[in-house]
């Protein structure tokens, strides 16, 4: 990522936005790992959005087809809205 390693930069959280999925997956080199976990310790915004986007991709993965899923509760919608606009603002 680019600059001094300062965490909370709005470069850096949209450059750690770009690779979260394949950080999830276990899928970036180490180097770009621990970059990212750096900057998740510095920066609460994109914590907390990582954090809603691990449970969402759990939600998933347990998915039914063949079960339909309750809709979200205002406050979990509430929480996901917030930190996108969290996340988009800083950008």
């Amino acid at each position: 990522m680019k600059g001094d390693g300062v965490a909370h930069d709005p470069e850096n959280c949209k450059e750690v936005f770009a690779m979260l999925s394949e950080y999830l997956d276990l899928e970036l080199p180490a180097g770009d790992c621990e970059r990212i976990r750096e900057h998740l310790a510095g920066c609460p915004p994109c914590l907390e959005f990582i954090e809603s986007l691990r449970k969402s991709v759990e939600i998933c993965r347990g998915y039914d087809p063949g079960v339909r899923p309750s809709a979200l509760n205002g406050d979990a919608r509430a929480h996901i809205e917030k930190a996108w606009r969290e996340m988009l603002r800083r950008g």
